[in-house]
């Protein structure tokens, strides 16, 4: 042991150079395992934690969320429908998500005065139309400000779409911040832009005209399970209203969100809501997990493929600077063999040197991939709008730490197969007799 470490202490800069070398390949493959780790147990919490069990939609392949084309008529009856046909059925959401135009009191007022400034514009933002007091069970966005929505069911739907309209909007915080807006004071929505004209403010004036003013009783958090950069929430009926659906004929939701009461039976509750309703496609969560798992799997492929190469050249490497070692120390070795060492015991000492640089390689490649993964892990979370604070992209978990041990240890050992080889074979009178 201390003979290898003394070979390697000789080449310092030689010993380095592959410590790094054998570092960075053993760094990669850490940090390639840290991400597939970190996304598939984040996503698996994340979808236990939003209480969703089952998804229902109209579309029959459901490729992104919330699916775009998806129309679920007699969305308002459907939560009552579902309970019937399945007992298991604990809450049965109707989400209707929307793109929207948004204005505020400030823009109103320029338009009013014919002096709209030339970067004020309506903001673009994600609106889900639902009823807040049925999402029970329901991982929902955190209420910063405000008190919220102030009644419960849906008023404006009473007596078909002849109820009060509340006029009341949640924003959340990205939004409020765009539109410069909070507590108390009143937005716009509509269904398009403001037509271009020659006028901006006249064409903004049209623009208010027809859009409907909302109150906001609430700033909320963002939302993993819509992520955008801003969103919105309103009364369903009160969103079918701005999109021309109130009414029994186009009583339109986007997406159904189940939860159950007894999560264990999922599969034999979506069998018996798809048989009841065979109108909607059904998903399960377990079902979207595997579509995400199967996609993390392709990008894995991929990282694994990056890694072997990685990890082929350092050893190479590796082989090659142990390779020099040994013809350097020729003389030294053959000593050895004449004192009274082993074959073994001269190839062992060249075993040793090897998993020595992995080791040092270890030491070097795990703080880099750990310090690339947090740094990465922020990256994506401030790309990535709505995250809960506790997702993480990447997870060193002692499972990913014990896969980098053993790839390092197999370097060295891989590495160590030809040199020691080479050390074993060196014929000792001829190397003693070498001038």
């Amino acid at each position: 042991m201390r003979y290898a470490l003394d070979a390697l202490r000789r080449r310092p800069g030689r010993s380095a150079m592959t410590s790094l070398g054998i570092g960075l390949a053993v760094g990669l493959v850490v940090l390639l395992l840290a991400l597939s780790a970190g996304i598939q147990d984040s996503v698996s919490t994340l979808a236990a934690e939003s209480g969703v069990d089952i998804l229902a939609v109209s579309v029959t392949n459901l490729t992104e969320f919330p699916p775009a084309l998806s129309q679920i008529q007699d969305a308002h009856s459907l939560p009552t429908a579902m309970q019937a046909a399945d007992s298991n059925v604990a809450t049965a959401s109707p989400w209707l998500v929307s793109d929207l135009i948004f204005g505020n009191q400030s823009l109103w007022a320029q338009a009013n005065h014919s002096s709209v400034p030339s970067n004020w514009a309506p903001a673009n933002s994600e609106t889900v139309g639902w009823i807040p007091s049925d999402n029970s069970g329901i991982q929902i966005p955190e209420l910063y400000n405000g008190t919220g929505f102030s009644y419960p069911g849906d008023p404006y739907y009473s007596n078909g779409y002849n109820g009060t309209r509340t006029h009341e909007i949640v924003l959340d915080q990205a939004l409020a911040a765009t539109l410069h807006v909070e507590v108390g004071e009143t937005v716009w929505l509509g269904e398009s832009e403001p037509a271009p004209a020659s006028n901006p403010a006249s064409s903004l004036e049209a623009w208010y005209a027809n859009a409907t003013g909302f109150t906001v009783v609430g700033i909320s958090g963002p939302f993993w399970l819509i992520p955008t950069e801003s969103l919105a929430f309103v009364y369903l009926s009160e969103l079918q209203s701005v999109l021309g659906y109130a009414s029994s004929a186009t009583d339109f939701a986007t997406v159904v969100l189940i939860h159950l009461n007894d999560p264990t039976s999922v599969t034999i509750d979506r069998d018996r809501l798809a048989a009841k309703f065979p109108e909607l496609t059904l998903f399960t969560t377990q079902q979207l997990l595997g579509a995400i798992q199967h996609v993390i799997n392709l990008y894995r492929t991929f990282g694994d493929i990056i890694g072997v190469i990685g990890i082929v050249v350092a050893a190479l490497f590796a082989t090659t600077v142990l390779q020099m070692s040994v013809d350097d120390r020729s003389r030294e070795l053959a000593l050895l063999r004449a004192i009274g060492h082993s074959r073994s015991s001269v190839g062992w000492i060249v075993v040793q040197e090897a998993l020595w640089l992995s080791l040092f390689g270890l030491a070097i490649g795990l703080p880099l991939s750990y310090l690339t993964g947090y740094g990465l892990n922020l990256f994506l979370k401030h790309l990535l709008i709505g995250l809960p604070a506790s997702f993480s992209f990447v997870s060193f978990d002692p499972g990913v730490l014990l896969d980098g041990l053993l790839i390092v240890l197999g370097v060295g050992l891989v590495a160590a197969i030809a040199p020691s080889a080479r050390a074993m074979q060196l014929p000792v009178a001829e190397e003693l007799r070498a001038p």
